[in-house]
């Protein structure tokens, strides 16, 4: 970890920080199917056949995918969750016409929403705007009755020792399009890269 944020700190310019998002965020093997990739193949696979789409458009990203969390400055542990990314615009599509069900059955007023869950939907449909569906920010009451069955009991099938992923909860998203993950997680870069920057300006100015 400690070699991952100095080589990000001096990273100079737009270019070499997409590098580096690219290289070590998007490319390559996740930390925990180190020298396993079988098994990889198999996670993804398993998941792929239940959302009907193409088991390369199953990732695994976050600290499951690093190892560590480099924001937290927290290494990858059995209290961690393993963050899957799906990227599928038909699976996308297909949440996006649920959704635009439920939101018009608001419109014409068919569901009683309180104010906490009406707070929860508009914090989802934020992330929809980015091309990124959340479930997991569905108001609880959508979430019962249209994605418990379908979405949160089949991520709860596969964690804590039920899948290839061993003993940990699994959660996961959905992407519209690579392009929509690969500029979430550079957000995310860029962030931390800002971090880092005033970390350093502070340690100069006690030295």
């Amino acid at each position: 970890m400690e070699i991952f944020l100095q080589e990000l700190q001096h990273i100079e310019g737009d270019s070499g920080l997409l590098d580096f998002c690219r290289k070590r965020f998007l490319h390559g093997v996740p930390k925990m199917f180190y020298k396993n990739e079988d098994a990889y193949y198999e996670f993804r696979k398993r998941i792929a056949e239940k959302f009907n789409i193409s088991f390369h458009e199953v990732y695994i990203t976050g600290s499951a995918k690093l190892g560590f969390s480099p924001l937290k400055r927290k290494y990858f542990d059995y209290e961690s969750d393993v963050d899957v990314a799906i990227i599928s615009l038909k699976l996308f599509d297909r949440f996006m016409e649920t959704i635009r069900e439920y939101q018009m059955s608001l419109r014409e007023s068919r569901r009683a929403v309180s104010y906490k869950e009406l707070y929860m939907y508009h914090g989802f449909l934020e992330y929809t705007a980015i091309g990124w569906i959340r479930p997991d920010k569905l108001p609880f009451s959508f979430r019962v009755t249209e994605l418990r069955d379908d979405w949160f009991e089949f991520f709860k099938s596969i964690s804590y020792g039920n899948s290839e992923i061993g003993n940990y909860k699994i959660s996961a998203g959905v992407f519209k399009t690579y392009d929509h993950f690969e500029r979430y997680t550079y957000s995310g870069v860029i962030l931390l890269k800002k971090l880092l920057d005033i970390e350093r300006e502070e340690n100069d100015k006690t030295v």
